[in-house]
């Protein structure tokens, strides 16, 4: 005991000691990046949190209004009308693209010739920077010039107004976004697609399970949370859409897609009223945060 205990003290120090050595090395490396990330998010927040209960348009002076900005958005009917119109974009432009992104992962996990090159095609959208996919997309778009009422007037079908109609501008949107961000989808679930065991498909194949089957039973339980993955990407993803929808509709015809993202931007830019902008952007940060949440409780439930 007399030469176990000196040891077993020793011992003790020489830990405290490293630690002690440890965290004089670790600040040096921790200060830089916190001074970054307040610089570049904490900041930035605060100072729109301080906007959000001031009324300030360019040229007048700052003055605090305290909650008036959040109290006007309750009377605000084109705000009220761009949440709606957010929370519909963002469940179209959600389904959509993790529906038809699993299917493409079901098609593309099979082997059969070109399969390497019918993958790489199939991303290459998603490759694609979405203002340039926009501009794209506004031509064909055109009800007299686009290449969309060519092919459809060549088969018999009537033209359609496409984002020049209000009934139709979100669809149209949302097949944008289909379009380019299916193949994210498919990447995702083709990764667990391709993780999964061989063992439980044999055993099917020996009971004479079909493919509908064991695509019910055993792909889709166990390929479950990559689609969930998918899901709560796309989601956040849909729901700061900007890009796309600006330079195909500008929240037009009329206010038909004006999103919350479009709103605040008009609020800001259009009209300079800064203090009102900063306080949607508060409310928008709220949404995406409770969505995120909840996708997240999500994932972790089917993990």
């Amino acid at each position: 005991m007399s030469l176990t205990l000196p040891a077993m003290d020793l011992s003790a120090r020489a830990q405290a000691a490293r630690r002690r050595n440890y965290a004089r090395n670790y600040w040096p490396f921790v200060i830089p990046a916190g001074a970054v990330v307040a610089a570049i998010i904490v900041l930035p927040w605060v100072f729109t949190l301080f906007m959000s209960v001031h009324e300030w348009r360019v040229g007048s002076d700052l003055e605090f209004v305290g909650l008036a900005n959040f109290r006007h958005m309750l009377t605000d009917e084109r705000f009220l009308w761009s949440v709606l119109r957010t929370l519909y974009f963002t469940a179209l432009a959600t389904f959509f693209p993790v529906v038809l992104g699993v299917a493409a992962a079901v098609c593309f996990h099979r082997r059969f010739p070109g399969r390497g090159l019918a993958r790489t095609i199939f991303i290459m959208p998603m490759m694609a920077t979405p203002v340039a996919v926009a501009l794209v997309w506004t031509m064909m778009f055109h009800p007299q010039l686009g290449v969309l009422n060519y092919l459809l007037t060549s088969v018999g079908l009537p033209p359609s107004t496409w984002s020049y109609d209000a009934a139709t501008v979100i669809p149209t949107l949302v097949m944008v976004e289909t379009w380019q961000w299916t193949p994210l989808v498919m990447l995702i679930v083709l990764g667990g697609l391709a993780s999964l065991p061989q063992d439980p498909y044999e055993a099917a194949k020996l009971d004479g399970a079909s493919a509908w089957q064991m695509f019910h039973h055993i792909s889709l339980p166990l390929v479950w949370p990559h689609i969930v993955v998918a899901l709560v990407i796309r989601t956040i993803d849909a729901l700061k859409a900007f890009d796309t929808i600006f330079v195909i509709s500008n929240g037009g015809p009329g206010t038909a897609s004006e999103t919350m993202n479009i709103y605040l931007y008009l609020q800001a830019f259009s009209y300079y009223n800064m203090g009102y902008a900063s306080a949607i952007t508060v409310v928008f940060f709220v949404l995406i945060l409770m969505v995120s949440l909840v996708l997240f409780s999500v994932r972790q439930e089917s993990a």
